[in-house]
């Protein structure tokens, strides 16, 4: 079997990693345009920032890829045959598969601004968007930055560092207000303001200007008010999307993605898709379409492998979690906590006196009452013990009880599972 896989991301390098193991006779190949080995997409920061290299960066050394047969191939995929199984590269390389998976990807969203393609103006995904940007960010003073999210809150964090000035744009009443409820995203807000960035909430952006004495480069952003903002250099953070370049050039059934069934498979034979850019045209309880997370690409990689090498299996992405840091704070969430309680669940949160951290738990109402989700924000929580009391349905009551078990901050860090079971006992649930 020849499986050529379209990105060198997780999802593609969990894939043909997963395929060694469980077949060592298959030919794999890997092709990407944007590097030459596989890099952690979350470390991009902190090479702008100066605390990493473009080595540290990569989570293998270079010699794993020979020893373990897996073919790397720096160049872009411009073309695909599905009838002749074939896919066409810019170097005039042609290569035949007999499997393959696209997994290219995303790309950031452009919001059809007036002003959006001059100089100094960009979204921020993958390593050539971080190059543009070291080169964009030299010797400037002021940059606003569109969107929240996590991206936003990044570039923001980045600029930051260079000690540029930054305004935030956000349309919302509140920092990811479709994410996080109310009390969270006000912690996030006020580490936004202790380090003197300038957040705009229900603010939008009208139009990007163009500088006088320096044609095609941005000067300012004007807003829907018609304020002007100052700025050298405009981060668009305001989502991504699949690429879909290759599967349409190809003929592939997409819609917001490549949609793909259970086993990850296209409408095409032999072609499979996972990753950021793939859509499930019958997504699980509680699953969306398309999931851009770091962990569901590899498990998607993962299930690619095993249909590809006789052991067909369809894709579960099994407890929802993330984690993230907004400067200082760091961000866990596990299970169902949207930004607006749901019917017949109720909520408990705490906070302590001092302010600066936050632990939410959602949980059933009526009958059980199993815990279906937590948030904690400036306090670490054992993954380990959330995914079983979320899979088991924990009550409340028990949760609190053991709390202690979830602990993960270091060890002489301050204790407050007393704290935070007083004030359960104390503090009446925020029913639905």
């Amino acid at each position: 079997m020849h499986l050529v896989i379209i990105g060198n991301g997780i999802s593609g390098v969990s894939c043909a990693q997963a395929v060694r193991q469980l077949d060592a006779a298959a030919r794999i190949t890997i092709v990407s345009s944007e590097s030459a080995h596989h890099y952690s997409r979350p470390a991009l920061m902190y090479l702008y920032l100066g605390h990493m290299r473009y080595e540290h960066t990569k989570p293998h050394e270079d010699w794993y890829w020979p020893e373990n047969r897996l073919d790397l191939v720096q160049a872009r995929a411009t073309g695909l045959d599905t009838a002749r199984q074939q896919i066409s590269l810019d170097n005039g390389q042609t290569l035949t598969y007999d499997r393959l998976l696209l997994a290219t990807g995303s790309r950031p969203r452009r919001g059809g601004w007036p002003g959006q393609d001059l100089a100094g103006v960009q979204g921020f995904y993958g390593l050539p968007d971080l190059e543009q940007m070291a080169r964009d960010t030299q010797n400037i003073g002021q940059a606003v930055v569109v969107g929240g999210g996590l991206i936003g809150i990044e570039l923001a964090e980045m600029l930051h560092s260079r000690g540029i000035q930054v305004t935030m744009l956000v349309r919302e009443s509140r920092y990811w207000a479709g994410v996080l409820p109310a009390e969270e995203a006000a912690l996030v807000e006020q580490q936004i303001a202790v380090h003197h960035i300038t957040l705009k909430l229900n603010t939008e952006l009208k139009e990007l200007l163009a500088g006088a004495g320096s044609p095609g480069r941005v000067r300012a952003v004007r807003t829907m008010a018609d304020q002007e903002l100052p700025a050298q250099w405009v981060g668009l953070a305001i989502g991504v999307e699949p690429d879909l370049t290759l599967a349409q050039a190809g003929g592939l059934d997409t819609g917001r993605g490549i949609l793909v069934d259970a086993q990850l498979q296209t409408s095409a034979p032999n072609v499979f898709a996972a990753g950021d850019c793939a859509e499930h045209r019958r997504p699980g309880p509680d699953e969306a379409p398309i999931e851009q997370l770091w962990y569901t690409g590899r498990e998607q990689g993962q299930t690619v492998a095993r249909s590809l090498c006789g052991q067909p299996t369809p894709y579960r992405r099994g407890l929802w979690f993330n984690s993230a840091k907004f400067f200082n704070l760091e961000y866990q969430t596990y299970g169902r906590v949207p930004a607006e309680l749901p019917a017949g669940q109720a909520s408990f949160v705490w906070q302590p006196a001092a302010g600066g951290q936050l632990l939410r738990i959602n949980y059933e109402a009526e009958g059980r009452r199993a815990v279906t989700g937590l948030n904690a924000l400036g306090l670490r929580q054992r993954h380990d013990v959330w995914e079983r009391w979320l899979r088991e349905g924990a009550p409340i009551e028990h949760v609190m009880k053991h709390l202690r078990e979830a602990n993960f901050d270091p060890e002489f860090f301050r204790r407050h599972e007393r704290d935070v079971q007083r004030q359960f006992q104390l503090q009446p649930a925020a029913l639905t």
